[in-house]
């Protein structure tokens, strides 16, 4: 793994990284997040049962959205044509949710963040679609599960 920083210039200011010499590889990153609330809170989102509506749909659309346009709002990122988008979510206890997102491109820079603001993202509409029941919902950790492609290789993560 290279430690060093390329999003710094000569004088030490950050810059966007000049990826015109890299190669077009097919890349896919795979974020996670969780979400833990109240038993009832779950449930009533199993169940349909949330005022706003449905949740998971909601929060599903919210990543797709949020992962098309992390280059809007994280400084560096440059805009890139996802060709693939998919918020995933499963029951891992009465009492959280959990979230991953997997995002594709064929391009010559990667798509974690993009993966990771759709997890974000997702998460966070959760919240704000349930917070008028339950304002204690925690969210996180959110963390790179793993991505392929590119030029410093595929990486797995060993534990969560």
């Amino acid at each position: 793994m290279n430690d060093e920083l390329t999003h710094f210039n000569d004088q030490q200011r950050a810059k966007m990284v000049d990826v015109s010499e890299k190669e077009v590889t097919k890349r896919v990153a795979v974020a996670v997040s969780k979400i833990a609330m109240k038993p009832e809170t779950l449930q009533r989102i199993r169940e349909g049962r949330i005022a706003k509506g449905d949740v998971l749909a909601v929060a599903q659309v919210a990543g797709v959205m949020a992962a098309k346009k992390t280059w809007e709002i994280i400084p560096m990122c440059h805009p890139l044509p996802l060709t693939g988008i998919d918020i995933r979510f499963s029951y891992a206890d009465e009492a959280t949710l959990d979230i991953e997102a997997t995002v594709k491109t064929t391009g010559k820079t990667g798509v974690e963040m993009e993966a990771l603001t759709a997890a974000s993202a997702a998460a966070l509409t959760i919240y704000d679609m349930c917070k008028a029941m339950d304002k204690e919902m925690v969210i996180g950790p959110t963390y790179l599960q793993s991505k392929t492609g590119g030029k410093s290789g595929d990486f797995y993560r060993s534990e969560a």
